[in-house]
């Protein structure tokens, strides 16, 4: 069936068979990067049983990664006051193409698919210049306005409603990766280090570097940090 010919009473069918083409080809893929995810050797047979069961695992998955989608849509949207609708932020802007790459990758870490996973992290990563580790938590309504030079680690922690801009990183420290609460904004070149907290509703300046948690509703900026900064090093 061509593309032109669907219908509303045609389209089930045809989506349902374009799925299954994909997770057919998914399953292949999964199958193939297996052996190098380390641990014991397994049989070609023991491969294959593997394979299907993620993909259809992630299959299972599909709704609950949609409803997701839909909410970092309607966030962009909401966030970015020069979009001019949804269509326009699924095709070109290069932080959805990020988190839809993350959306899948998350997915297919969580089931043990974890070269794969990272595989499709760096293809997104390579492409916009976001760099997210698939095996990172990030609650929903996730926008990331412009996006090149964003790093998020794999131990990092989103909540809900959280919004970067270019070049923020959330980056190593023990267990290495901050805990980002929802509703905080952290505006461009921001770094925050460490397995720190940034309450929730927080604010964080441009070009701040944060070693330290930061409790509910905290406003932090450069002036701030230069200033903790200078009095630290009088104490010592």
């Amino acid at each position: 069936m061509q593309q032109g010919e669907l219908t509303a009473a045609t389209i089930g069918g045809f989506v349902g068979s374009v799925l299954e083409r994909a997770l057919a080809a998914l399953a292949v893929q999964v199958g193939r990067s297996l052996p190098f995810a380390g641990g014991e050797e397994t049989s070609d047979d023991d491969l294959r049983r593997r394979s299907l069961e993620i993909a259809r695992a992630f299959a299972a998955r599909l709704p609950a990664i949609r409803g997701l989608l839909v909410s970092d849509l309607r966030a962009a949207y909401d966030g970015d006051p020069a979009a001019t609708g949804y269509p326009e932020i699924l095709l070109i802007y290069p932080g959805m193409t990020a988190v839809i790459h993350y959306r899948l990758a998350h997915a297919l870490h969580q089931l043990g698919a974890v070269f794969l996973a990272r595989q499709i992290s760096e293809i997104a990563h390579s492409q916009t210049g976001i760099d997210i580790h698939p095996a990172a938590e990030i609650g929903g309504s996730f926008f990331i306005d412009h996006g090149t030079g964003v790093v998020i680690g794999a131990t990092a922690v989103l909540g809900e409603r959280v919004r970067l801009y270019q070049a923020v990183k959330l980056i190593k420290g023990r267990p290495r990766h901050p805990i980002v609460e929802d509703d905080v904004v952290i505006y461009a070149a921001a770094t925050i280090l460490g397995r720190i907290t940034i309450g929730r509703g927080s604010t964080i300046g441009g070009s701040v570097w944060l070693t330290h948690s930061v409790p509910p509703g905290s406003q932090i900026t450069q002036a701030q940090t230069r200033n903790e900064e200078r009095y630290d090093r009088q104490g010592d």
